[in-house]
């Protein structure tokens, strides 16, 4: 019987997943496991209606440091997630990569990006949970709180374009992802500090965009090995 199930698992199962652990590693399986789970549990409170206590607190404690600096500082980093921006970019990288003879990782930004785009509305339109009104706020939004587009569209965006810039210069590897790391992360900061955005929702866009990011980047990869 054991000897059964082991040469199943060596003919039908192991010829498949071999590639994917190899690209992913066990590290980044795990990785995509426990944020997948806490997804999870993220949309089922928001389903249920379930109030985020901690949200409230969070964004009020936050808000305690506001400054006309500070003010003008955030809105500066608001901007680079929002949609004219991310268009900006998004279309530059695409003919930097097409010109550097790039194809088909240029396809796969494409893919990666709409991707993200499509996730995003739809995830807002499913959940249909209202942005915060804890304060008057500097810049105003008229679409759905959960998840946060700007931590979605920053994680996918800017992640993809690490991921290109560290393959060919692994030896700024470091650099690259710790530069891409802080830009994610103000960008999601500013979301909470205008009060445009539950801690939640922004906690949603990075978990749902680091998937979908793996998700492209695996495909990338898979596609190179053929």
């Amino acid at each position: 019987m054991l000897r059964q199930i082991s040469n199943f698992w060596l003919r039908r199962i192991h010829p498949h997943l071999a590639p994917l652990i190899a690209t992913i590693s066990i590290l980044g399986l795990a990785s995509c496991l426990l944020i997948l789970f806490v997804l999870a549990k993220l949309a089922e409170e928001v389903l249920e209606r379930d109030a985020f206590t901690f949200d409230t607190t969070f964004l009020l404690w936050l808000h305690q440091f506001a400054n006309p600096n500070l003010d003008n500082l955030m809105l500066f980093i608001t901007n680079l997630g929002n949609p004219s921006t991310v268009v900006i970019v998004a279309d530059v990288t695409v003919l930097f990569l097409w010109w550097r003879r790039y194809q088909e990782e240029a396809k796969v930004f494409v893919l990666t990006c709409l991707g993200g785009v499509i996730l995003n509305t739809a995830l807002k339109l499913f959940f249909s949970k209202p942005r915060p009104e804890l304060w008057h706020q500097l810049i105003s939004e008229t679409s759905f709180s959960f998840p946060s587009g700007h931590a979605l569209g920053s994680m996918v965006l800017y992640g993809f374009i690490a991921y290109e810039l560290a393959t060919p210069y692994p030896q700024f590897a470091k650099v690259i992802y710790s530069l891409t790391v802080i830009l994610i992360a103000a960008i999601g900061i500013s979301r909470l500090y205008l009060g445009v955005h539950w801690p939640t929702d922004i906690i949603a866009g990075y978990g749902v965009g680091f998937l979908w990011l793996m998700i492209c980047i695996t495909m990338l990869k898979l596609q190179k090995l053929r």
